[in-house]
């Protein structure tokens, strides 16, 4: 198994190159179209030296017809930089480069340096190993390009990502073949979760074309609308994201890392009919591999995010144990099973998110959040948006084969951004992201006494000269959590989706 896939990838470094063949009856050169494990060779560009003419076409050689093989020019063929270019079959994306959150989120222990991607575009090698390696897979992201709207959408390419390589069928050269071959029996699978940003388009175009039921998907889309909800304290927003918006806010990725989604989405408004040209252009390909290299962490991501608060709750109990044990109860008894009041919380919650959201966004008049417009509320705010332009800009401007198909990168603020610079320390904060400091001056035992709430801190009238000193706590980070704080001086918290409980 091993020599066969060496001896694949040796015929590989063939293709594209010119060669002298010599046959029983006659001599050969041409450019190495294809190679197979089987001894046929397909030539194109092809000129029979014997007669020096030139045949139309691309001609199919046997290898019992082949009595010999030269390389002309093999100084050439050696030359680095021939062989720095890049093999059309398989390719290479930077894991650095193009996903550096990728260490933070603890995937696995492998140390993979590259992401491979494949053009799966014949049966005889390629297309029976891309499918029983992505059998296999548990999770696998999906993207499709075509010509036309949803389910009238000519299918032309489907990409299909595992972890470490991504493979581009050609459903244009493929057919429905391929499906039948396979890819029906992966996007059918009860057992293979598919995770799609917008799953309509594909969903619709394979039942139609394909009679193809797409089952188990995680839609990234859908997902951040309702973590959208959640956060706004169900507010909904006035569209939906694109797979760059929701890739830049959830994965906290720089915008000149995402100018190959960009392009595609231009490609998309501007002329869709570019799927059709072949052999596909080496920068589109790289841009339809990018599009699902994102997908299956950005899945894991957002559902820590929708389920925050869960994880609060829990930290709710457990923090309420702490302070006040719970009595042990018979096991029949109804007693103990009220509402906790930390379940209760859940209600002041909303409604903090709720007011939170209405100062920050806009509101149309159907009562949606204009949620990439929210309300610039300071100066320094104003400047920060500004900056981000600017370098967002300059990065796309380092990509020379694209920045013509390019406008400057809009900039979009972070609600834990905004959250951070503007709430007051006694306010209780939102569930907003997955955590921020917030610096506050300790404070000092009021006159009054402190009231026991949970939520907010409110000190008695007369207290609020405490908070001139200069703060000398420092900060403690938790994550999704509530904060419990029974002695003074308060220190400064980094709180993701929790409050401050206060406990005297």
């Amino acid at each position: 198994s091993l020599n066969r896939v060496n001896d694949y990838h040796f015929l590989e470094s063939f293709k594209r190159k010119r060669i002298k063949l010599t046959t029983k009856l006659c001599v050969f050169t041409g450019v190495v179209q294809r190679i197979s494990l089987n001894k046929t060779i397909v030539l194109e560009d092809v000129v029979e030296e014997t007669r020096n003419t030139k045949l139309c076409g691309a001609k199919l050689f046997f290898g019992h017809e082949i009595l010999n093989i030269e390389i002309p020019n093999l100084a050439k063929l050696e030359d680095p930089v021939q062989q720095s270019r890049p093999n059309p079959g398989q390719q290479m994306l930077p894991v650095a480069e193009f996903q550096p959150y990728r260490r933070s989120l603890l995937l696995d222990d492998e140390d993979e340096q590259h992401v491979n991607y494949v053009v799966v575009d014949e049966f005889h090698e390629k297309f029976g190993p891309a499918v029983m390696h992505i059998k296999k897979q548990q999770v696998v992201g999906i993207g499709s390009d075509g010509v036309g709207v949803f389910q009238h959408e000519r299918l032309c390419w489907l990409q299909i990502g595992t972890k470490n390589k991504v493979y581009l069928f050609d459903i244009l050269l493929l057919g429905s073949r391929a499906f039948k071959n396979g890819l029906s029996m992966i996007l059918e699978s009860k057992h293979i979760l598919k995770v799609i940003h917008d799953c309509r388009g594909i969903a619709g175009s394979l039942l139609a074309q394909f009679g193809v039921s797409l089952t188990n998907v995680f839609d990234t889309q859908i997902a951040d609308v309702l973590h959208f909800y959640e956060e706004t304290g169900g507010y909904l927003p006035d569209r939906v994201s694109t797979l760059e918006e929701v890739v830049s806010f959830h994965l906290k990725m720089p915008l000149y890392h995402l100018s190959s989604l960009k392009i595609k989405a231009q490609l998309v408004r501007e002329d869709r009919e570019v799927w059709y040209v072949r052999p596909c252009p080496a920068p589109l390909l790289k841009v339809m591999a990018l599009s699902v290299i994102h997908l299956q962490p950005l899945r894991l991501v957002l559902l820590d995010a929708l389920m925050s608060d869960y994880t609060t709750l829990v930290n709710f109990y457990l923090s309420g144990n702490q302070d006040t044990p719970v009595p042990t109860q018979n096991i029949n008894s109804r007693i103990g099973l009220e509402l906790p009041r930390e379940l209760r919380e859940l209600e002041v919650i909303r409604q903090e998110r709720q007011e939170w959201a209405v100062g920050h966004y806009p509101v149309t008049e159907d009562g949606l959040l204009e949620r990439y417009k929210p309300r610039p509320s300071t100066e320094t705010e104003a400047r920060s948006t500004d900056a981000d332009l600017e370098q967002s800009s300059a990065a796309s401007c380092q990509l020379e084969e694209i920045s013509s198909q390019l406008e400057a990168a809009s900039s979009m603020t972070s609600p834990s951004q905004d959250l951070q610079k503007n709430l007051p320390i006694s306010t209780t904060f939102p569930v907003l992201g997955r955590g921020f400091n917030i610096s506050t001056p300790p404070l000092q035992p009021p006159r009054g006494g402190l009231k026991n709430t949970v939520g907010k801190i409110n000190p008695e009238p007369g207290a609020s000269s405490c908070l001139d000193s200069e703060s000398q706590a420092q900060p403690i980070s938790i994550m999704a959590g509530v904060a419990t704080t029974g002695s003074y001086p308060f220190s400064a918290m980094s709180m993701g989706r929790g409050f401050l409980h206060t406990s005297q």
